[in-house]
């Protein structure tokens, strides 16, 4: 048996300062239905499906009834989720130009299955027009197929980010990184001292990602630093204060920080974090804009990420910054031709 204050140290908080979860060990779950509703929205609506027979496109997620919840223990993430969607669409014969109306059925999309197991159900209203559930039962499934994968994939990047916390060395050993620069990340050889501390020392990695727009720096810098467009391709509210000093809040919370430097069309620089950093810890990031021939490209640091959060903040610029102004900025050229 243990003498009194020698326990586990996975069990002492005390020492951190927001008390809680030391070295992930504990068991923590985040409910992930309303935000799997929104992202089942996302990457089934409006799908098109195209082939000899004629053109389909899925219209409303009709019927969606399940949960999701995503939970951590000892640094791994388990995820739950099941769900039975049903899904409306409609197409026309490419022949006769004669149009039909089906939907889409899932009766069980969970983690017990993989999607490519799960069952997906096409079905038409009556009348002619088989060869529109011909073209939805093998093109259409194949491409629900794909989008449930986005869903899934989303659900285990983004939704997930920043719920493994850096952990805490044994009393005596020092926190330290190997410097091996691989790909666009630098993990930095740190001691205690250098360390951004939060009731812990932890250690931290910089990114560094480059990504090219069909854009000019100053489209692309206002989409950075304008509420209105912000919201647009993070497809929520947002707390945008685009001058030195002001707050910014995305994602419904998961994301918030300051702008600590603004040059028009040039730089913007931010302390930014996760929600389920360490408290108080901030990364430093970066956003250059240079103008390449008819293109911007954004060059991006972020110095001081925790090294448990590395994967999950490059997928957050990627698939939540990235690919969603990309979107924007296609939407934007064709409501303008």
């Amino acid at each position: 048996m243990a003498k009194w204050g020698q326990g586990d140290p996975r069990w002492i908080v005390e020492e951190r300062a927001d008390a809680t979860n030391v070295n992930n060990w504990h068991w923590t779950e985040r409910d992930a239905t309303s935000w799997s509703k929104r992202k089942l929205k996302e990457v089934l609506e409006g799908l098109v499906v195209e082939g000899e027979a004629g053109r389909c496109e899925i219209g409303d997620l009709k019927h969606v009834e399940g949960e999701a919840s995503c939970n951590s223990r000892k640094g791994k993430l388990i995820f739950f989720y099941e769900w039975n969607l049903r899904l409306s669409w409609k197409g026309t014969v490419k022949e006769s130009g004669e149009k039909h109306k089906g939907s889409v059925e899932i009766p069980n999309l969970s983690e017990e299955n993989e999607v490519d197991d799960t069952e997906i159900n096409v079905s038409k209203k009556k009348g002619e027009g088989d060869v529109l559930k011909d073209l939805m039962r093998t093109e259409g499934t194949t491409r629900v197929r794909e989008a449930l994968r986005d869903y899934l994939k989303a659900l285990k990047t983004e939704f997930t980010l920043g719920m493994i916390l850096p952990t805490k060395a044994p009393v005596g050993q020092e926190l330290t990184v190997e410097h091996k620069p691989s790909g666009n990340t630098i993990q930095d050889s740190v001691s205690p001292q250098s360390l951004d501390t939060v009731g812990v020392k932890i250690p931290t990695v910089r990114i560094l990602m480059r990504e090219m727009f069909n854009s000019s720096a100053e489209e692309l810098y206002s989409i950075f630093t304008t509420k209105e467009l912000v919201q647009k391709f993070s497809k929520c509210p947002a707390v945008i204060e685009a001058e030195k000093g002001g707050k910014l809040q995305m994602f419904e919370g998961c994301v918030s920080g300051e702008y600590t430097e603004l040059v028009p069309s040039q730089r913007i620089v931010l302390k930014w974090r996760c929600r389920s950093w360490p408290e108080e810890h901030y990364a430093t990031v970066a956003l250059n804009f240079k103008d390449v021939v008819a293109q911007t490209e954004l060059q991006l640091e972020c110095k001081g990420v925790p090294v448990s959060s590395e994967e999950s903040t490059k997928q957050c610029w990627k698939k939540q910054y990235f690919e969603e102004i990309h979107i924007l900025l296609q939407q934007s050229k064709e409501s303008m031709e």
